[in-house]
């Protein structure tokens, strides 16, 4: 029985460096193989950019999150939210272990800033027990942010039962650190770096993180270590720093 998991999220700023100074695919998913995590949360993933493809020698003739998890995550899911005339972008999952259906969920409140919720269910091997992983990026502006944690919110309470096992990851925008009243208090979540009153960890920007953007929420699981990947050498491949945990399915 798998029981236990090893996670990862991580905004992938769409394969470039911080100032998009450099394009650096190739860097990061050798910096995500290293992790070793059987499930991770990306967001904003390059589904297709026609003008990087011209530019670029090296650009992956793939969609990112395929090239990504080309020979390690054996299952994918991406969600297309922000489309664009070169080709679009949005939030995905990889998986070690099967997605079972996805459903990307369109929150978007700005007509300039389109947002989805990435919704997966994955089937861990022995146990019957679907584990429900939703892959955010939420809104630079608070309003918005408490609208669409409310459409997430509602939806999950609608679509699954109230003790499945939840894992609600990625780039919350939410430096004011709110998610905790408008989301997790609502569908019974932990923080993951939260254990014994601390706050949710700084990720941005990676080289010296101020800012505490990025999360990790859970339901029905224990928690092991955690981490906040910062610093040399993620901070030449995106502006966040990665985060991850491992996790006991309770």
């Amino acid at each position: 029985m798998t029981s236990s998991l090893r996670i990862t999220t991580y905004n992938i700023h769409k394969g470039f460096s911080q100032f998009n100074r450099r394009m650096v695919v190739h860097e990061l998913r050798e910096q995500l193989r290293a992790l070793d995590s059987d499930i991770v949360f990306l967001q904003e993933v390059q589904g297709l950019h026609l003008g990087h493809a011209r530019r670029h020698a090296h650009w992956p003739a793939q969609p990112q999150h395929e090239f990504l998890a080309d020979g390690v995550w054996t299952s994918t899911a991406y969600g297309h939210n922000m489309a664009y005339r070169q080709g679009h972008h949005g939030n995905a999952i990889l998986s070690r272990y099967p997605i079972v259906d996805s459903r990307n969920q369109d929150v978007t409140h700005l007509r300039f800033e389109r947002r989805g919720l990435l919704h997966s269910r994955i089937n861990l091997p022995g146990t019957s027990r679907a584990v429900h992983c939703v892959c955010v990026h939420l809104s630079l502006f608070g309003h918005s942010r408490r609208l669409q944690m409310d459409a997430l919110v509602l939806q999950l309470m609608h679509a699954i039962p109230a003790d499945a096992p939840l894992i609600i990851a990625g780039d919350f925008n939410d430096w004011r650190d709110r998610a905790a009243d408008h989301l997790a208090d609502r569908l019974g979540l932990t923080e993951v770096f939260g254990d014994g009153g601390h706050k949710p960890p700084r990720s941005y920007p990676a080289a010296l993180p101020l800012l505490r953007l990025d999360r990790i929420y859970v339901r029905g699981f224990g928690i092991g270590a955690v981490r906040v990947h910062h610093g040399m050498p993620w901070s030449r491949i995106s502006d966040h720093a990665a985060l991850s945990a491992t996790l006991q399915l309770r």
